[in-house]
């Protein structure tokens, strides 16, 4: 039975999901951050030595990395569905968006996150407007812009097309979604972008991504 250590309000929702479609047994354990540093509770480190989430126990096997997770449940379950054939073209663009959402459009919107914060912390009244200003500025002249720069990108790469890597619904897709809600919620992704837009509307709408939320819980990638 494959057991999800499933923490809120994470990337752990895309293995969820892909398991929802694969149709697959398994079974959630739930693990709640911190209220106020939002980290994953000291538990996860006993599933996984960096107390990550997402993490799947399958047999004998930890596996962390939401994209190594989907690519071992594409492999080993998925009977040819969910990615393209090998050797093809749309084989090479799966591979390649599995890379690109965490490896190049994750981390910006990550920076985001942090100056984000940093401009809403607590802190001593002289350091505030320096702290904040710094998070400004940061954002401004070199965090937004990247992001941008990838929404135009993707904005393109959906152009005459539904899906990431082929014609149908493939695991990059699944991995691509995390990151494409996150811009949604915090990084600038709206109705300039209607190809993204329809994209992530065509993902909320399947049937199998609704019963992972029921089966993960409330999801909010606002941050």
């Amino acid at each position: 039975m494959i057991t999800v250590h499933h923490l809120n309000n994470s990337r752990s929702q895309r293995v969820l999901w892909l398991l929802e479609e694969l149709e697959l047994p398994y079974e959630v354990r739930f693990y709640e951050r911190d209220p106020q540093t939002l980290l994953a509770p000291p538990e996860l480190r006993k599933v996984h030595p960096l107390g990550k989430s997402p993490v799947i126990t399958d047999g004998e096997l930890t596996l962390a990395e939401s994209g190594a997770i989907l690519e071992y449940l594409v492999e080993r379950h998925g009977a040819g569905r969910f990615a393209p054939a090998a050797g093809t073209p749309e084989r090479i663009r799966y591979t390649y968006w599995m890379h690109y959402a965490e490896g190049s459009l994750m981390p910006p919107l990550l920076l985001k996150l942090v100056f984000d914060r940093i401009g809403r912390a607590k802190m001593p009244f002289l350091a505030r407007p320096v702290a904040r200003g710094i998070a400004e500025k940061a954002r401004g002249g070199f965090v937004q812009p990247q992001i941008d720069r990838h929404l135009a990108y993707l904005e393109g790469e959906l152009a005459g097309r539904d899906w990431f890597a082929g014609d149908s619904l493939t695991a990059a897709d699944i991995q691509m979604s995390f990151p494409l809600e996150a811009a949604q919620a915090r990084g600038g992704l709206d109705q300039r972008h209607p190809n993204l837009l329809a994209f992530l509307s065509r993902c909320h709408a399947r049937p199998a991504y609704e019963r992972a939320l029921a089966k993960g819980g409330p999801f909010d990638v606002v941050g």
